[in-house]
């Protein structure tokens, strides 16, 4: 069937880089610091459609208006806003939006992808490197032990205000050719290809739509804001944070069994302070990774809103944030299990040298009272 060639009236195109810079960031002294060098308060990030009853931030990300920036695509010099959220568990979310208004459909795609090449995961500007390294200047005071190379996830948004010439966005993804701008492919896609591509859809009102994909969303509605756009960089960062600690734990647990085995290895009266020392260093990391996941696990909170929490999970389930979440739980599953027997084999190194102290004074004694007998 020949796909409908509509205009696209009013439309952006978001890419967003999301960044672990810290370990943690005090918002705080965020907002203190931007209000100092900016001469205007922050923002503290909110979803504008959902009410706060529905949806909510746990903690409201610090939203900063950055200076707008020239994006040249296909030749053509083009005037992109930015924006970077702080988030308290140490992630920065940049959004760079360029405007795609007054499009055929096929340019609006071509739009899309000119995006994805130039400050996409294979481009190769300097344009995402010099905005990281002027926000971790300016927030280092309000950075908590800053990353020294810093992981990030990148995400492509095709973002609809008006498009003329579809009554009705139900059958849009059939009407429409969609997969030149999720799937970034010139060539035709197979018939079972392009049933997975477009799998993960969903529409609330007759004039709405959003189609996920690993990398990149459609996202088709009629007000000027889009909660669909903050929850999708929420599901990314907290992405981003299972990453980091998952890859954290993968480089501890190593560390750990030498440390374990090197303390097997040391025989002497105070092998039990070794023991101990290591169980609490195995504590605090366990406790440390603990309170952050919980954070992340909390950055969004859902309670009444259905379908803005079913576009959330599937953007979770899509992003496999569920399963870094549980191999972080069973690296440190594995690490609360070494520390509850480091500290029995704590314990039982302090039984043996109470043991071996009371045998020394037996012993003292016993010699003790032969002397005075002699």
């Amino acid at each position: 069937m020949d796909k409908l060639r509509p205009h696209v009236h009013r439309a952006s195109v978001i890419a967003m880089r999301l960044v672990d810079i810290a370990d943690s960031i005090d918002l705080t002294a965020v907002e203190a610091l931007w209000a100092r060098h900016a001469r205007t308060m922050a923002a503290r990030g909110r979803l504008v459609t959902a009410p706060p009853k529905a949806m909510s931030f746990g903690v409201p990300p610090v939203e900063l208006t950055l200076a707008p920036l020239t994006i040249e695509l296909d030749g053509q010099p083009l005037q992109a806003s930015v924006v970077v959220r702080l988030y308290e568990f140490g992630v920065a979310a940049f959004s760079i939006s360029v405007p795609a208004n007054d499009l055929s459909w096929p340019a609006f795609s071509g739009r899309v992808n000119a995006v994805d090449a130039a400050l996409g995961i294979a481009s190769e500007t300097r344009t995402w490197n010099d905005l990281i390294q002027q926000i971790m200047e300016l927030m280092r005071p309000a950075l908590r032990r800053p990353s020294l190379e810093p992981l990030h996830e990148d995400y492509l948004l095709g973002l609809v205000h008006a498009l003329e010439g579809v009554s009705s966005t139900a059958n849009l993804h059939d009407e429409l050719d969609l997969v030149p701008l999720l799937a970034g492919e010139s060539r035709a896609l197979s018939e079972q290809a392009r049933q997975e591509l477009l799998r993960q859809r969903f529409t609330y009102y007759t004039d709405d739509l959003v189609v996920l994909t690993w990398d990149r969303a459609f996202i088709m509605e009629p007000g000027d804001d889009s909660d669909v756009v903050d929850i999708l960089e929420v599901a990314n960062a907290q992405l981003l944070e299972m990453r980091y600690y998952d890859e954290l734990l993968d480089a501890e647990l190593p560390r750990m069994y030498d440390l374990v085995e090197a303390t097997h290895n040391v025989a002497n009266p105070l092998a039990a302070r070794r023991y101990a020392d290591l169980a609490r260093h195995l504590y605090t990391l366990v406790a440390e990774v603990t309170e952050v996941t919980e954070k992340v696990d909390n950055a969004l909170q859902v309670t009444e809103d259905v379908y803005l929490a079913r576009v959330y999970a599937s953007a979770l389930e899509l992003f496999r944030v569920p399963h870094v979440s549980k191999a972080v739980d069973r690296k440190l599953s594995i690490i609360r299990d070494s520390y509850a027997a480091l500290y029995e084999e704590a314990s039982s190194k302090r039984g043996e040298l109470l043991e071996l102290a009371i045998i020394i004074l037996i012993v003292v004694e016993i010699v003790f009272a032969v002397m005075h007998h002699v």
